[in-house]
Order: structure tokens, then C-alpha cells, then sequence
């Protein structure tokens, strides 16, 4: 299956709202996960070899912004019906084992994933404190395989970046991955 890139920024789109359950056996919205200085929207999913490749630095990156005043939350949105291995018992392993400091949502509608025009996993959107769109990116250079020795950490820094002064970095290069597995129409 050919990797789909993310579209372009869109600076200054809010924010969209939630409520979703997470694997920690809460619900949650979006103002339970915003933080104080930006808030970090990621669609993932179990499955997904770029997913895989990246999580490990993803969730490090993620353990450095949250003490900084940055919320994040993870979203799983494909269908589950077709892919058992994203559905919600696999969520809540995937997010154990690798020790998931945000919350794990599941998308079940597919309505949060259509509102923000995710379109692949993984997708980071990057809110400033206002809930405006300031970072629509890549985590950093690997892709299937780690970034190259000294790669910029270019998710963490436009995170800080945007707890810092609002901003988003002005070169921003676009996510790649798996398409999000939206389900059939009859």
C-alpha cells in the first residue's frame, strides 16, 4: 500500500472538539487534554509499520512536552471492523506496553479524523494555547527506519517553539504514512 503524505498547513485552524474513550477507561474531550502553553493532536494506530518505527521517539518527545505545558492525546480512527488489530483490546495493549503518557483515543464514527482532515497515520497537529493550527508536520526524519545521526527532533522543537512564543516553525515538511483506514461505502 503506497504511504500517503499529510496536505499543507492550514495556519490558524481551531482546534475541533471530542469526546472520546480512551483506553485508560476514561472519556475525554479536548479541554481535558489541551495544555496550558499548546496542545499536540496525534492519529495513530497499532498496526501501521510508520506508526511502529516512530513510536518510541514519539512517546519520549511527548514525555518532554507534556512537562513543559503541553497537553497531547493520541487518536486511533481506522476502521476496526477491517483491521482487528487497531480495534480497542489492541489499543489498550499497544498503549501499555509502550507506556503511553497521553491518553489513547478510538475514533469509533470516524468523525474526529474527518474534522481535523487527518489522513494518515501518523498525523501530528501542533495547537498553540488559543487552539489555533501552528504545526502540521513530521516527527522528525526517519521514516520506516530511525533519522539519520543529528536529525533535528523537528515535532519536539516546533512544539516548543509554540509553547514558547505561539509560532510554528516556518518550514514545516508533511507527515507520512499509512492512509487512515476509513470504512467502506456500500
Amino acid at each position: 500500500m503506497p504511504a500517503l503524505e499529510t496536505p499543507p498547513l492550514q495556519i490558524g485552524q481551531n482546534a475541533v472538539d471530542f469526546d472520546l474513550r480512551a483506553t485508560d477507561g476514561n472519556r475525554y474531550r479536548l479541554g481535558d487534554v489541551a495544555g496550558a502553553r499548546g496542545t499536540l493532536i496525534m492519529f495513530i494506530c497499532n498496526h501501521c509499520p510508520y506508526v511502529r518505527a516512530v513510536i518510541d521517539r514519539l512517546v519520549a518527545d511527548c514525555r518532554l512536552i507534556l512537562q513543559e505545558g503541553v497537553g497531547a492525546a493520541a487518536i486511533m480512527s481506522n476502521d476496526t471492523r477491517r483491521y482487528p488489530d487497531d480495534d480497542f483490546d489492541q489499543m489498550v495493549r499497544f498503549a501499555a506496553d509502550r507506556r503511553f503518557p497521553f491518553p489513547y483515543l478510538i475514533d469509533e464514527t470516524q468523525d474526529v479524523a474527518r474534522a481535523y482532515g487527518a489522513v494518515c497515520t501518523p498525523d501530528f497537529f501542533g495547537f498553540d494555547a488559543a487552539g489555533q493550527l501552528r504545526y502540521r508536520g513530521r516527527l522528525d526524519a526517519g521514516r520506516l527506519e530511525p533519522p539519520p545521526p543529528g536529525a533535528r527532533r523537528e515535532m519536539l522543537e516546533a512544539m516548543r517553539s509554540i509553547a514558547a512564543n505561539g509560532q510554528g516553525p516556518e518550514e514545516q515538511f508533511p507527515s507520512i504514512g499509512c492512509s487512515i483506514k476509513w470504512f467502506e461505502t456500500v
